[in-house]
């Protein structure tokens, strides 16, 4: 998915016709790159758009799509130039993707660019890097398509090509009524876990039928009572072209997870879909559809890359030559590739894959039968447009169609499939012609975009084959300390020379001589390499009839100009035998007692790396001194260090290893302790001595106490024990009874460390800090675990507890309970999630803790309650009583999803996070708990929550009379739909409450509907009235206006009188909902209403909408009392806290106070494309 993520982007094309300029290219950046054999233009990925790229390909090859397209003009459609005028209507996108289709036709590119087209849709770089479905993206694209095209010709471009309808049909079995529902689509979503194929799909879906008998009756509209009745589903009418979409995601409900089907999964190449039609007596072509393009996905289900199968229908790309190219082994081009022919090996056997003919031709010499027509720039075949490609973002390449039986199964496999119908046949004229029906405006635009290409590739052939010459001139160098250094500045001592790689050496010299008008004598020419030590001269340049090329001279490549003899007066020698070599040399110094290991003193020396390791020697040891030698460079570690001994000394620095950066240490006979001579190697060398912290927490003496102990990496973790215990002065025979934990910056102590682990494998860093604590380290086959009881880690103390890693679930819990002085089998364990809340249930009892994934350091919950049985929900109840109406003189009281709570109810968590509303027992009251199973449906849920002993008192005469929520914060969270519902879709997970809320009257509301609360303002007062519910249907559009036209319908007031804000209750805040357009700069072009279910206001079921009229009220604030003294005990919880922190800090001032950690998930963001208004 991210195969072009670093590629730099060049166009010819220009980018500012939106008003989003790109920085210019430099002049000498290479060109992109011409079409392949191919003769198909891929696309380049911008970080995570192959999906994108992948559908745009798939209408690229939909010659009717791509020509219904370009048949817009830009008097309907607009034109770029005026995308920046403010009143111009220019519809930017369908624009854009006419431009792409032209450039992936016509320009003579490897790969186009989509950043035009995704700047058009609104996307920013975060959206591009961000993958997405191909699926959802294709309904967003049409729909975006649509609305674009409102008001032209092409308004029904996206129906005329891809709408069908299904219709739905209930038949009663005694009065034979037929209850129908039609349904439109522009694709078709089919199964794929449990089936073998699509047919097989197709039949489940169109031609099997669901019967409603026994206990599941039908209500019959005509008999008015329940009646047998059968139900089925038929194609009503079939589009032009056929989406297929296949699930292959599904999610686990015992894992509680999503995966990938990967199982096998045909479909044909061809497909009759009479037996699933309603209508069947027309001929059988009038069904038939064909295959041509099939996106595949590779990878699972939280991420991949898309690349896609289309087939040629046009016959524009070049398939057959690669085939050719590609079987070297079979076939054999002519001297001048005019011409093919099979090998000899191969006369007898072989026949065309293509034409259905032999290949063979009177044999010719060199044992090759040559055809005797040249070969056209395509191929002819008898089969047109059979050919497919395999388009994976830039790279085009060609398959076999039996290449797509490979992705029927596998994590690369076959996710959408796009069919033809087989009656659909293209013009003569559009065969192999890819300008064919594309606007004039664009053909210029595309042949002057491909002039500029051949002239900047001209450029750049140019630029290609000019190389850069740095010329470093001898009188401005001087000699000394085994290297040449300028007499100026590097930048005054160097002329730089540009000049075609192809000329001669006797070119350059004589280039260099017309620069250098007072050169007199000899002009020797060498090549030299900037070294450390300075520069330095290799071979000299010879042969003035040769060309640079020939002689190895590069672009960048430093030539000393000079007369070959001296510098400065100075004999210099050259080659690679006379290198300089820079050498770090150390000397130990005094250690200090206060740093961080052996202190040295560094000094650097230059030796040509011939000198002898006697002359090194007497150059830089005293007598009775000994030389070492690191080849390692700066690491100096004790183990890399190698005496040099007396036999070396008659050898070179070269044969010994040392280059430039390569340290010796010189140790004088004092220093030899560290020596051990007869191995040549250091036997001790404290450079990597640092120091860990001890802290008594065993409290045998009087107070706690530090202890700094010194160490090294390969120090083990027993050692270090021993050590503390030791400069604590405490009892040895503490060593069998105690152990190392980890202190973190908080101050907790983590898992203890195992003794016989090394300071590197404890994954300590030196300076850290270790609590000396009762109790023994666990062995290698033990786990030290956390517990606590209860999901509120606040309110109860978290224990430890040591067992083996062999130890089952239930006796880990029997030892949990034990010590914590619990009793009875009414309990079980759960997990620690991400965000430190009881999580998945260890429903396996018998399973081992090593089995389940339980490791060193875990957190385990005590959870009160038996585990429901396999496949069985335990859901806490709580039931809205109905609240007395509220007097606007009476106490200002707080409404959360039209709830009355008493003010005095509003409590403060232990922990202090937030606030949160406790009900009280007039208005919210727990009713007990109901085991259910998973596959029951939402009124099962609800028939059986009546049975409980608070809800039995409740009258109500039906399901549909009672609304579902989830809990969140003790509020109302998420609206559960539709009674027909299993459980299992709604995903409630096993932590969910469920609050029933009885209505007045019968309701069920739709998937587009929106349930809110609104209230209007008391005119002069700082309140509201009563709220009411407003059911708003939000499939055409949920925006700002939209809402404010309900709202002012519901209080029948005119739209420009009222005003409206969401209730954020967790704030106390009202953010104000206006349908102000905002006038944005010409960079971002215009912005498109936003959903009001999108950030900032993430409207949902049950939110507060607070009204105002201004008829009454002019005053826009929408804050009440109740706001206020919230806000105030928010900012004094905030104060209490602060001073805690204060105080804990006073307590413990040997702690650095760090926050832990913990990563929160973020939220997923829905695919859109943003749409001007063209109504």
């Amino acid at each position: 998915m991210f195969g072009d993520l670093f590629e730099e982007e060049f166009s010819i094309i220009s980018n500012n016709h939106c008003g989003k300029g790109k920085k210019s290219k430099p002049r000498d950046f290479e060109p992109p790159a011409p079409r392949d054999f191919t003769n198909l233009s891929g696309i380049k990925n911008q970080g995570g758009t192959c999906y994108l790229n992948s559908l745009l390909q798939t209408l690229l090859f939909t010659p009717e799509f791509r020509e219904a397209l370009f048949s817009l003009g830009p008097e309907e459609l607009g034109t770029l130039d005026d995308s920046s005028k403010p009143d111009a209507k220019v519809r930017i996108i369908p624009l854009q993707l006419q431009r792409l289709f032209a450039q992936l036709l016509l320009l003579d590119q490897q790969a186009a660019s989509t950043t035009d087209l995704t700047e058009s849709f609104g996307w920013s770089s975060h959206e591009e890097m961000r993958q997405h479905d191909v699926q959802e993206l294709n309904r967003i694209l049409f729909s975006a398509l649509e609305t674009s095209l409102v008001g032209t010709s092409g308004h029904d471009l996206i129906n005329r090509l891809y709408h069908g309808i299904v219709v739905n049909q209930i038949v009663c079995k005694e009065c034979k009524n037929i209850s129908e529902r039609q349904e439109d689509f522009l694709d078709l979503t089919v199964a794929v876990k449990g089936v073998a194929g699509l047919e097989e799909a197709l039949w489940n879906a169109y031609v099997e039928e669901e019967h409603f008998e026994n206990e599941n009756l039908y209500r019959c509209g005509a008999c008015d009572k329940l009646v047998e009745a059968s139900k089925s589903a038929k194609l009503r009418k079939l589009p032009p072209f056929l989406t297929i979409s296949l699930l292959r995601f599904n999610f686990d409900f015992e894992k509680c997870e999503r995966y990938k089907e990967t199982s096998c999964y045909t479909f044909p190449s061809q497909i009759n879909l009479r037996p699933f039609c309603e209508q069947t007596e027309m001929d059988d072509s009038e069904y038939m559809y064909e295959l041509f393009s099939v996106i595949i996905h590779k990878g699972g289900c939280y991420g991949g890359h898309y690349h896609v199968y289309v087939r040629d229908v046009d016959e524009l790309g070049n398939w057959q030559l690669q085939y050719l190219q590609n079987h070297p082994q079979i076939f054999q081009f002519s001297p001048d590739e005019n011409k093919v022919g099979l090998k000899e090996k191969h006369k007898l056997t072989f026949k065309s894959d293509f034409q259905g003919q032999d290949l063979q031709s009177p044999p010719q010499k060199n044992d090759v039968q040559w055809d005797s027509e040249k070969i056209p720039p395509r191929l002819k075949d008898s089969s047109a447009g059979c050919h497919w490609f395999d388009l994976n973002d830039c790279k085009v390449q060609p398959i076999k169609e039996k290449d797509i039986q490979k992705q029927f199964e596998g994590k690369e496999s076959a996710y959408m499939l796009f069919y033809r119908k087989s009656l659909l046949k293209r013009p003569p004229e559009a065969r192999g012609n890819p300008r064919y029906k594309i606007p004039t405006h664009l053909l210029n635009e595309m042949n002057a975009a491909n002039t500029e290409l051949q002239k900047k590739r001209a450029e750049c052939d140019s630029a290609n084959n000019g190389i850069d010459l740095h010329l470093h001139l001898s009188s401005c160098y001087t000699f000394h300390n085994g290297a040449l250094h300028p007499a100026l500045s590097w930048k005054e001592s160097v002329v730089d020379l540009t000049i075609d790689r192809r000329k001669t050496l006797g070119d350059l010299r004589q280039s260099i001589f017309q620069m250098l008008e007072s050169w007199e004598g000899d002009m020797i020419l060498s090549i030299a390499k900037p070294l450390p030590a300075g520069l330095h001269l290799y071979q000299m340049l010879d042969g003035d009839e040769l060309t640079l090329d020939g002689i190895g001279l590069a672009d960048g490549a430093d030539v000393f100009v000079w007369n070959g003899k001296e510098v400065g007066g100075t004999k210099v020698m050259t080659g690679p035998d006379h290198e300089p070599v820079v050498l770090n040399v150390l000397r130990l110094a005094e250690y200090n007692e206060g740093g961080k290991g052996q202190h040295f003193t560094e000094s650097q020396h230059v030796f040509s790396c011939s000198t002898e390791l006697g002359e090194l020697h007497r150059a830089l040891a005293p007598a009775g001194g000994i030389i070492l030698k690191n080849l390692s460079g700066p690491e100096k570690e004790a183990k890399n260090w190698e005496v040099l001994v007396e036999e070396d000394m008659n050898k070179t620095v070269r044969s010994v290893g040392l280059t430039d950066g390569c340290s010796v240490l010189i140790l004088d006979s004092h220093d030899q302790s560290f020596v051990n001579v007869s191995s040549g190697n250091l036997t001790a060398f404290t450079y990597d001595i640092s120091w860990l912290q001890v802290k008594n927490f065993c409290r045998t003496g009087d107070e706690e106490k530090h202890v700094k102990i010194t160490a090294t990496i390969e120090t083990m973790m027993a050692d270090i024990k021993m050590k503390a215990i030791r400069e604590l002065q405490l009892d040895e025979e503490l060593a069998n009874a105690s152990c190392l934990r980890p202190v973190s910056g908080n101050g907790k102590l983590l898992s203890p460390v195992p003794e016989d682990y090394t300071v590197k494998e404890a994954e300590l860093k030196m300076g850290s800090l270790l609590g000396l604590c009762h109790g023994k380290a666990p062995t290698s086959t033990q786990l030290f675990l956390y517990f606590i009881v209860g999901s509120d880690h606040t309110a109860s103390p978290e224990m430890e507890i040591v067992v083996e890693e062999t130890t089952s679930v239930k006796e880990c819990l029997n030892l949990m309970l034990e010590k914590s002085g619990l009793s009875g089998d009414n309990w079980h364990l759960r997990r620690i999630d991400w965000c430190y809340e009881a999580g998945e249930a260890l429903s396996q009892e018998n399973a081992t803790l090593k089995e389940l994934n339980v490791c060193r350091g875990d957190t385990l919950v005590i959870t009160e309650g038996k585990l429901p049985p396999k496949g069985f929900l335990k859901i806490p109840i709580w039931w809205f009583k109905s609240s007395s109406p509220k007097k606007h003189e009476e106490p200002a009281q707080d409404q959360v999803n039209g709830l009355t709570c008493q003010m005095d109810a509003l409590q403060v968590s232990p922990a202090g996070d937030s606030a949160e509303h406790i009900h009280t027992d007039t208005d919210l009251c727990y009713a007990g708990n109901i085991e259910i199973a998973g596959e029951a449906s939402l009124e099962d849920l609800k028939m059986q929550a009546l049975t409980l002993p608070c809800c039995q008192e409740q009258v109500v005469p039906l399901p549909s009379f009672l609304r579902a929520w989830t809990m969140d914060s003790k509020r109302p969270g998420k609206l559960l739909r539709s009674n027909k519902q299993q459980l299992n879709a709604y995903r409630l997970g096993a932590r969910v409450e469920i609050c029933i809320e009885p209505l007045q009257k019968e309701e069920n509301l739709g998937p587009h509907e929106l349930l809110l609360r609104v209230q209007m303002g008391i005119p002069g007062e700082r309140d509201y009235y009563d709220s009411t519910d407003l059911v708003w249907d939000i499939s055409k559009e949920c925006t700002a206006w939209a809402l404010r036209q309900k709202v002012a319908a519901h209080y029948c007031l005119p739209v420009e009188k009222i005003e409206i804000a969401k209730y954020f209750p967790e704030r106390f805040e009202w953010l104000p909902i206006s349908s102000w357009i905002q006038k944005i700069s010409k960079k971002k072009r215009k912005k498109k209403l936003e959903s009001l279910q999108a950030a900032p206001y993430h409207l949902k079921d049950g939110d507060v909408i607070g009204v105002k009229n201004l008829l009454l009220d002019d005053t826009k604030d929408f804050s009440t009392l109740r706001d206020d003294i919230g806000k105030e005990k928010r900012r004094q919880l905030t104060l209490e806290k602060k001073k805690s922190r204060q105080a804990e800090r006073l307590q413990h001032p040997g702690f650095s106070e760090e926050k832990l950690n913990m990563k929160h998930r973020k939220p997923e963001v829905a695919l859109s494309i943003n749409v001007g208004v063209f109504r």
